[in-house]
């Protein structure tokens, strides 16, 4: 059944700005998940989230998102950030190097600093088979998923394509019924819109927290 609710009409197109975005696909039936995860990343880039940001781990099969997924939220990355310093005389690095006539390079202009994921995106594929493995599998994911969500702060988006047949997955990754892992960005990336503006409304001086978030 297609959906016909567009939650997704007011999504901020440059929201993806300084967001981190983490990713763990699984090579199992890759042919599925290689689709969700291009139909994802390049949904992140869309809305302004850069690549070098999005940070992926590969994963054998989806009974192993959810340990990839903790693995990504417990192990912050580090990014060099550059540093607005002002001196005695009130100009700001950039407007020193410029009136010296030096190379910008040569003033202090960088520090390293954790960075955590502002969200997790997990993304496999499960057909159904002759046993009931399938649904083991698919009710493990679902279980994890909520317990990462329930134990984080970092939100973990569920991307696992769940279907009969291999037509079926063809069809949810690029096929008739879209692609989920374009979904999967946007819920992400509306997730996080909605708590920036949430977290804005109720801290109404937290002025720097948006660029922070």
């Amino acid at each position: 059944m297609k959906n016909n609710q567009n939650i997704f009409s007011d999504l901020n197109k440059d929201i993806g700005i300084n967001k981190s975005i983490g990713i763990v696909r699984a090579l199992w039936n890759s042919e599925i998940t290689t689709r969700l995860y291009d139909g994802c990343v390049n949904t992140l880039i869309k809305y302004g989230v850069k690549k070098e940001y999005i940070r992926t781990l590969e994963v054998p099969g989806s009974f192993e998102l959810i340990y990839g997924a903790k693995h990504l939220i417990n192990t912050p990355s580090w990014e060099t950030v550059e540093i607005e310093r002002i001196d005695a005389t009130g100009k700001t690095n950039k407007e020193l190097a410029q009136s010296l006539d030096i190379d910008l390079g040569t003033i202090e202009l960088d520090v390293n600093k954790r960075k955590n994921l502002d969200a997790v995106i997990i993304i496999g594929s499960i057909i159904k088979g002759e046993t009931p493995h399938f649904d083991f599998i698919a009710q493990s994911i679902t279980k994890g998923a909520i317990d990462l969500n329930i134990s984080s702060e970092i939100p973990v988006i569920l991307c696992v394509s769940t279907d009969l047949n291999i037509d079926q997955a063809f069809e949810r990754s690029g096929g008739k019924h879209s692609n989920k892992g374009i979904e999967s960005a946007l819920t992400a990336l509306k997730l996080l819109q909605n708590i920036q503006a949430d977290f804005t409304k109720h801290n109404p001086m937290e002025e720097d927290y948006e660029e922070d978030f």
